[in-house]
């Protein structure tokens, strides 16, 4: 019995410090979008569209226009707000945030056609946003920023996402806007949330072009327009739950793309309760694992032995696997440490890590548990994983 919780305890070690050291340097958190980072401007800004997919985002939407329609560009700039069959609103609410800046020639609102088989609901609305901003008088866009209905942008966010764009020739340049951690269920699992996603998608291995690894965060994705084109368009992805790093994918063929952390775009989606950020990752936990329930009893048996092996041997063990489970989850709290600074939460939260980890696989059953209920990426009254499935 010993001998075996040896092994576990080892297992759970190796795992971290082969993440520490082996896995991009995901957990330093050092890929971001900042003054001290930012390149350079270009000696010409070039014409860029906001396209805004939106689907009863009236509690929001004011904010979220509202911040791009003060972007200080210095090129031609212009936002599609497409409105996919709202029933709240929407489409007023930003037409009033629209005239109470004087900005109404800068934004179009458009009413989306209703959603055909095979898509889900957001990528037909920024399929349409797409089609409507290459229509633009004068000529096509460069840039198309893709951006949700619920992210805020500080007034440089633009000039700094094309400077980078036009400074290392990149096809999509897209930021991990920063979350909101206010509520208790916030602070506990939204850090570990982009912790999580940095783990499975290493930033600085998104961001070589030697590399194969590709991903983007949906929030904010700056786009070049015929690199997008080229890849296929929207209508490549029309089916992705996880449509983000699909498209990342996608543009990765065509070119070196960018993903960072940013203090310029931060979401106003409030989480109040655990089942909120529950509902929020099971959207899409089970699609990341292609449906498949081997790798679903995979992925759990792993996080179990990953996260919560480490503090029960502390606890519950004595000898070797009391101190290999210690050391186990000291560097798992040291790995979290950068992340939490960058939310400036306290160091302690590093400890909670395994509580953390237990409870994203609950979500990741939960999102397994949906799909098999015809449920699946429930988002906006829609079962999209469906779509996808």
């Amino acid at each position: 019995m010993t001998l075996a919780l040896t092994v576990i305890a080892a297992i759970a070690l190796g795992a971290w410090l082969w993440m520490l050291a082996l896995r991009g340097g995901f957990w330093l958190a050092r890929e971001r979008d900042d003054a001290e980072t930012t390149p350079a401007p270009p000696a010409e800004w070039p014409a860029v569209v906001a396209v805004v997919p939106a689907r009863n985002e009236a509690d929001v939407v004011a904010r979220s226009v509202g911040s791009l329609l003060a972007q200080d560009y210095a090129g031609d700039f212009r936002v599609i707000l497409m409105d996919d069959a709202s029933e709240d609103g929407t489409a007023d609410v930003a037409r009033q945030a629209a005239r109470d800046l004087g900005r109404e020639d800068r934004l179009q609102v458009v009413t989306g056609a209703p959603l055909p088989a095979g898509w889900t609901g957001k990528l037909w609305a920024v399929s349409q946003g797409v089609a409507k901003a290459m229509e633009r008088d004068g000529g096509a866009p460069k840039y198309l920023l893709l951006t949700d209905a619920d992210i805020a942008h500080t007034p440089d966010n633009l000039s700094a996402l094309v400077a980078r764009a036009e400074a290392e020739d990149r096809v999509l340049v897209s930021l991990m806007a920063k979350l909101c951690v206010e509520t208790w269920a916030e602070r506990l699992l939204i850090p570990a949330f982009v912790f999580f996603f940095d783990m499975l998608y290493p930033f600085g291995w998104v961001n070589d072009p030697r590399n194969r690894t590709a991903a983007a965060a949906g929030g904010v994705m700056l786009a070049r327009a015929d690199a997008l084109a080229a890849a296929g368009g929207i209508a490549a992805i029309r089916t992705a739950i996880i449509d983000d790093c699909t498209l990342g994918a996608k543009m990765k063929t065509q070119g070196s793309i960018w993903l960072g952390l940013t203090d310029r775009a931060r979401s106003l989606r409030p989480y109040q309760s655990l089942a909120e950020i529950g509902r929020m990752v099971s959207r899409s936990a089970y699609a990341q694992l292609n449906y498949s329930p081997w790798l679903l009893a995979g992925t759990l048996v792993g996080m179990l032995l990953v996260y919560v092996a480490a503090p029960a041997l502390t606890f519950a063990a004595d000898g070797w696997p009391r101190w290999l489970g210690l050391a186990a989850w000291t560097a798992m709290a040291v790995a979290f440490q950068p992340m939490l600074a960058f939310y400036r939460r306290s160091p302690l939260w590093g400890f909670a890590l395994p509580l953390i980890g237990a409870l994203y696989c609950l979500f990741t059953v939960q999102s397994a548990v949906a799909v098999w209920q015809g449920k699946g990426g429930m988002w906006k009254g829609r079962a999209q994983a469906m779509a996808g499935a």
